[in-house]
C-alpha cells in the first residue's frame, strides 16, 4: 500500500512538473510571436506614427510643408522652417531641397539656425536669389522638367503651379519646384505648392507622394484625391493642408482615395502639433 501511494505521488509530481514545463514553453512561444508581430508592424515614433521596419526610408514630419527624409546615411531636409527649435534632436542635414519663395517653404532664419554653409542646397532660381552666399555656399539651381544628380542622389524637377483662375497669382508656372527624389531604391514625390497639374497626373512608379491640399493657395481635397488616383503612388501622405479656413479635411481625402483605389495606402502624420 505504501509503495502504491509513493508511486502515485511521484507520478503526480512528474505530471505537475511536465505540465509546468509545457506551460512555460507555451508562454515563451507566445512572447516570441508577440514580439515578432510588433516587429513586423513597425515601431512607434516620437510623432505617434508607425515606421515599418521593412521601410528603408524614415519620414519625419516637422510642420506643414517641412519634413526630413532619412535613408542610406542621407538626411534630406525639405523646406526647413520653424527655426532652431523645430530641429532640436534631429540629425544634421546632408542635403536641403527648397520648393518656393513663400515663408512656409523658405526661412532664412531657419537655414541660418541649422547651419547649412557647406551643405548642398537645391532650389529654383527665385529661391536662390533670396539666399545670401554667406548662408549657403554650396547651392545648385534646379529647373522645371530637368533631371539632376548631387552627392549620388538623383532627382527630377516637377513643375508646381496653380490652375484655377482665382488662384493664378499665388504660384506662377516656372517659379517653384516639385521634386521626385530617388532614395534607397524608392521614388519620392514632393509636390510643393501646386494644383492637380498634368505633370503630377503623369507621374509614374512613385513609392511615396507628399501631396498638398489647402485653399485658396493650392487645391481642394477633391482635386488632390483625383490626381492621386491618376498617378497611383504606393503610399500618399497628405501634407501642407492648413489654409485660410483652417485645416483641410484629410479624412475625406483618404476616403476618396481608398474608395477609388484601395491599394493606395494613405498615411496621416502629425504635421500640426
Amino acid at each position: 500500500m505504501l509503495q502504491f501511494i509513493t508511486a502515485r505521488r511521484i507520478n503526480n509530481i512528474f505530471i505537475k512538473k511536465n505540465m509546468s514545463s509545457r506551460f512555460f514553453l507555451s508562454f515563451c512561444v507566445f512572447l516570441l510571436l508577440a514580439c515578432n508581430e510588433q516587429k513586423n508592424k513597425g515601431e512607434a515614433t516620437e510623432n505617434n506614427t508607425i515606421t515599418p521596419v521593412s521601410d528603408p526610408v524614415k519620414v519625419i514630419p516637422i510642420s506643414h510643408g517641412s519634413l526630413i527624409l532619412e535613408a542610406d546615411g542621407e538626411v534630406i531636409y525639405i523646406d526647413p522652417t520653424g527655426g532652431e527649435e523645430a530641429y532640436q534632436g534631429q540629425k544634421k542635414p546632408t542635403m536641403v531641397f527648397i520648393t518656393d519663395i513663400h515663408g512656409d517653404h523658405l526661412s532664412l532664419n531657419t537655414l541660418e539656425a541649422i547651419n547649412i554653409t557647406n551643405v548642398p542646397l537645391i532650389a529654383p532660381r527665385a529661391v536662390l536669389d533670396k539666399i545670401p552666399s554667406s548662408l549657403a555656399k554650396n547651392t545648385r539651381e534646379a529647373e522645371n522638367n530637368l533631371n539632376y544628380e548631387v552627392r549620388g542622389i538623383s532627382f527630377e524637377v516637377i513643375p508646381m503651379y496653380n490652375l484655377r483662375e482665382e488662384a493664378l497669382q499665388f504660384h506662377e508656372k516656372g517659379r517653384g519646384n516639385g521634386y521626385v527624389i530617388a532614395l534607397a531604391g524608392q521614388r519620392i514625390y514632393i509636390s510643393g505648392d501646386t494644383e492637380d497639374i498634368p505633370e503630377m497626373r503623369q507621374l509614374q512608379e512613385i513609392d511615396k507622394a507628399f501631396v498638398c491640399m489647402n485653399l485658396p493657395y493650392t487645391m481642394p481635397v477633391e482635386s488632390a484625391a483625383d490626381a492621386v488616383l491618376d498617378f497611383k503612388p504606393k503610399k500618399v501622405y497628405p501634407y501642407h493642408y492648413r489654409g485660410q479656413g483652417g485645416l483641410s479635411d484629410v479624412q475625406k481625402f483618404k476616403t476618396l482615395v481608398n474608395t477609388g483605389n484601395s491599394d493606395i495606402e494613405v498615411i496621416q502624420l502629425n504635421w500640426y502639433k
